[in-house]
């Protein structure tokens, strides 16, 4: 390998010989390691950020790259990126793992690259990998560094920053989110490892199908070090197989595991596909529902949580529009405790199609908030003489149950009558949608208050 191409590794400013040399051995090394790009034009994708006009682009071009962090998916180039940087200021790269590192690390980074600023006038872009894994302790302790200039600080998460990030770094950094690259990205990368003879596998006796090539770019999702590992994975295997070495779409299937699917039960994407799987329920789009449900449960979710949230939507947004919704569900929690997986997954599919295709109504959540506030506004009004119960004379002396109307002495209602507390005489808190079931409700509500003379 030559000494052009070990420098595309872009190694940090303390890494000891030995390991520069392990680096530059490629059995020793992963193919996505070996395929950094060299510079700026071999990176893929970030046009967002990267293209002419935009801010990191002039950013890189004025020398002036503040402190930033790098969000988005695994294998977009948020390392890679931060690298690049360093590469192209002409700075120290100081890169350290949030996973591993401690205060005292981190203060000793901070200390070199202060002597390093004082004696050679030369910056330092630290570089902390899954930022977010730090706690607010170790995020405090870059405050002092960031703000006074000491490190660039460029943090790489794969979390929303705005919930993993302590709120006064943050206000320190300029926050740039990658996107996942696309299928023709991920092609131009992985080809251009398969002609690389120098960082990549140009010298292998090997040829790739366009199918199978394919195959990758798709299936990586996104994600550039999946699509190198697997394409490394597949041309060995077609290799240990013998020649000629041909890798199709089988091969690849055989030899790369699947992708795991981007789903983190206690992270950003867990909320926003769980957001996705409700808003699909509301806008009565069953397809959705079911694509957003199976992305749940094929990453792993506890259908049982699934499950948790149609039985709410019943109630919640579906109500009294379609009664049946509730037992739907219930029905389909009690079969899949009873059942399991996979056959679990028929009365998952047939509430989650029910609810979508169901008359909707939220009336019930301004039927619970609407009593809620007003009790916590008028505190405890008091029962209206008629309606208080009267089990001794005394009782009845002081008028306890005079006037009330006994409804099955009227035909089974007393219209017009009231319940509330005479303050609240005439408070509307459940109203009806003209939705489903519940424009029948409204229509004899309307009736039963005396605001029509039709009974229905």
């Amino acid at each position: 390998m030559t000494q052009s191409s070990r420098s595309c590794y872009h190694t940090s400013m303390d890494e000891d010989l030995f390991s520069r040399a392990a680096r530059g051995d490629p059995a020793l090394t992963p193919l996505a390691e070996r395929m950094r790009p060299c510079s700026l034009d071999e990176l893929e994708g970030q046009a967002h950020i990267l293209g002419p006009g935009r801010f990191l682009a002039q950013a890189i071009a004025s020398d002036r790259v503040p402190s930033l962090v790098l969000s988005g998916p695994p294998g977009t180039g948020k390392t890679t990126l931060a690298r690049l940087l360093a590469h192209h200021t002409k700075a120290r790269f100081a890169p350290l793992s949030a996973v591993a590192a401690s205060i005292k690390e981190v203060r000793e980074v901070v200390a070199a690259a202060d002597e390093a600023r004082r004696m050679g006038r030369q910056r330092t872009i630290l570089f902390i990998d899954e930022i977010h894994r730090f706690n607010k302790a170790q995020q405090d302790s870059l405050l002092p560094s960031v703000e006074a200039g000491v490190v660039t600080l460029v943090g790489a998460t794969t979390e929303n920053p705005s919930f993993s990030v302590i709120p006064a770094l943050l206000s320190r950094c300029k926050v740039l989110v990658l996107e996942p690259l696309s299928s023709d990205e991920i092609l131009r990368i992985v080809s251009r490892a398969l002609a690389d003879k120098e960082r990549g596998l140009g010298t292998l006796d090997v040829a790739f199908d366009d199918d199978a090539l394919g195959f990758i770019a798709r299936w990586a999702r996104g994600d550039a070090r999946y699509a190198l590992t697997a394409l490394d994975i597949a041309a060995r295997h077609a290799l240990d197989r013998g020649a000629p070495a041909r890798v199709d779409v089988a091969c690849v299937e055989e030899a790369a595991q699947a992708k795991a699917l981007l789903y983190d039960k206690a992270g950003e994407e867990h909320y926003n596909v769980v957001s996705a799987f409700i808003k699909s329920l509301r806008g009565s789009d069953p397809d959705a529902a079911l694509y957003w449900m199976f992305r749940m449960i094929e990453a792993g979710e506890d259908p049982l949580f699934v499950l948790r949230r149609m039985i709410i939507f019943a109630s919640e947004d579906v109500g009294n529009a379609d009664p049946h919704a509730l037992q739907v569900v219930m029905a389909a929690d009690a079969a899949f405790q009873r059942i399991g997986l996979p056959e679990g997954r028929f009365p998952l599919a047939q509430a989650c199609t029910y609810l979508a295709c169901a008359a909707k109504s939220n009336a019930q959540v301004e039927a619970i908030s609407g009593p809620r506030r007003d009790i916590s506004e008028r505190g405890p009004l008091p029962v209206p003489f008629r309606f208080r119960n009267a089990p001794t004379k005394l009782m009845k002396e002081w008028g306890y149950g005079d006037g009330y109307r006994y409804p099955h002495s009227e035909g089974g209602y007393a219209r017009g009558e009231t319940y509330l507390p005479d303050d609240l005489a005439g408070r509307r808190y459940y109203v009806p949608r003209e939705s489903g079931v519940e424009a029948k409700i409204a229509k004899r509500l309307r009736w039963l208050r005396g605001e029509g003379d039709e009974e229905p």
